[in-house]
């Protein structure tokens, strides 16, 4: 079995990958699961210098693997760029943490009591296709900075960059078998990752129906599981704000990646007495935003990476949606669709459901109580922006607002240096940030006896 992958820009031709079957992928967690015995015995010294060469590797890589992500996923050159860039600068931080996964002392009486992190064994990481290379480096450069190995499954849409992030890691020196990266379907491969025993925590990204399933499975196990799923986050503007700042910026919030990521601030809730002077520099902002051929360097918007997904985006609109005004984006070829302003009720499917596309929900609200309701009244808690000049409601709301990843006067959300995750049904665990290798181990306690 095989996938066809198109270039969503124009639907041409770009490449045929073959899907691997149960017993190719139980073949690779077994390889893996030999690789990294002895990766787990190497020096931490060298495991740190091995993930800097693989860094090298992928910092010559860089124009090559920004050229596949436009073709495959249908980011603009110049996001796919950063992409890759952010690739490399995650494997140079997690290069650190081998020699610095140090344990405890601990004082107990009648002798000495030591605690070390031990690596899991084979982590197997199951990417989505929004932001494919970026999110499989958040969960193979710590898990194999701590010492395991790496079985990836990406998104059957978009395998390319991950594919050839695979082939640079052997390019670069890991030993065979170390990080592998295996093509197929969700229900086959993923499936294995699950139900193997070998294979010692998931790490997923994608649906919060889909990590529900994986959660479950790996209950079977009692393994470990990160998760980060869905989102339907709020970017709140009150009145006191910079509004013509709030409204020039919050198209980049929703409509980035065409508007194809958990983190979106897809509802945008406007305090009444400035909605309508929101809304006015919001449509200028609105219309500004280049939707157009990814290849283009001026390009900040591309096409939705599937005509199937496109279909799934338009479902959310028809004759009855309140629409404010859109964008503008190419005609013909292409799974094209124009950045698109709704002013629904409340409770309106739109309003509430995660779209995964360039629409924005925008609902006024009363005052701060209201404000912090209306955020909340969601089943997930993934991110959010907060825009105030009043320093005491900025850290009230923010310590209010149900969410992982809050920012205030911005629309900042992941750093590779911080933790990253959601509250409610937006996810489990974190990752990121400088204590991510420590979530691939296991903390093993050791008394020794004085006498």
């Amino acid at each position: 079995m095989s996938y066809t992958v198109t270039n969503p820009a124009d639907e041409t031709f770009v490449a045929e990958v073959e899907h691997l079957d149960a017993a190719a992928a139980d073949a690779a967690i077994a390889a893996a699961a030999q690789a990294q015995i002895e990766w787990a015995r190497l020096a931490p010294a060298d495991r740190a210098r091995a993930l800097r060469r693989f860094a090298a590797h992928v910092d010559s890589d860089i124009e090559h693997l920004a050229g596949l992500e436009t073709a495959n996923s249908g980011h603009p050159i110049s996001q796919s760029r950063w992409e890759a860039s952010h690739v490399r600068d995650v494997l140079e931080y997690y290069s650190a943490s081998p020699e610095r996964l140090i344990g405890q002392q601990i004082p107990v009486a009648g002798g000495l009591d030591v605690t070390f992190h031990e690596p899991l064994g084979v982590v197997g990481v199951i990417t989505p296709w929004n932001f494919p290379m970026t999110i499989a480096a958040w969960g193979f450069a710590p898990a194999l900075a701590a010492g395991n190995a790496v079985v990836l499954k990406p998104a059957e849409w978009t395998p390319l960059t991950s594919m050839r992030l695979g082939e640079l890691a052997l390019e670069s020196g890991l030993p065979e078998g170390l990080f592998q990266v295996l093509p197929g379907r969700g229900s086959v491969v993923g499936e294995r990752f699950v139900t193997s025993p070998a294979v010692r925590k998931v790490v997923f990204t994608g649906s919060t129906e889909v990590g529900k399933r994986i959660m479950a499975g790996c209950a079977e196990q009692v393994k470990r599981v990160t998760l980060e799923l869905g989102g339907k986050s709020a970017n709140i503007v009150f009145a006191d704000a910079d509004v013509e700042r709030a409204a020039a910026t919050a198209p980049y919030s929703v409509f980035d990646n065409a508007g194809q990521d958990c983190c979106a601030r897809s509802r945008l809730l406007v305090q009444r007495s400035v909605y309508d002077r929101f809304m006015e520099g919001f449509e200028r902002a609105v219309q500004a935003v280049k939707v157009g051929d990814p290849a283009d360097e001026a390009t900040e918007v591309g096409p939705l990476v599937t005509l199937a997904h496109r279909e799934s985006v338009a479902s959310f609109i028809d004759d009855s949606t309140p629409i404010a005004f859109r964008g503008s984006c190419p005609e013909g070829p292409g799974a094209w669709f124009a950045p698109t302003v709704v002013t629904p009720e409340r409770g309106d499917r739109i309003a509430t459901e995660e779209i995964f596309g360039p629409v924005v929900a925008v609902l006024p609200f009363e005052d701060e109580a209201d404000a912090i309701r209306l955020a909340n009244d969601t089943e997930y808690g993934l991110s959010g922006s907060i825009w105030t000049r009043d320093l005491g409601r900025g850290i009230r709301v923010s310590r209010a607002v149900e969410g992982g990843n809050l920012s205030v006067n911005s629309h900042s959300s992941v750093r590779y240096s911080t933790p990253f995750g959601g509250f409610k049904q937006s996810g489990l665990g974190r990752e990121l940030g400088p204590d991510a290798p420590l979530h691939f181990t296991e903390t093993k306690n050791v008394f020794f006896a004085a006498d």
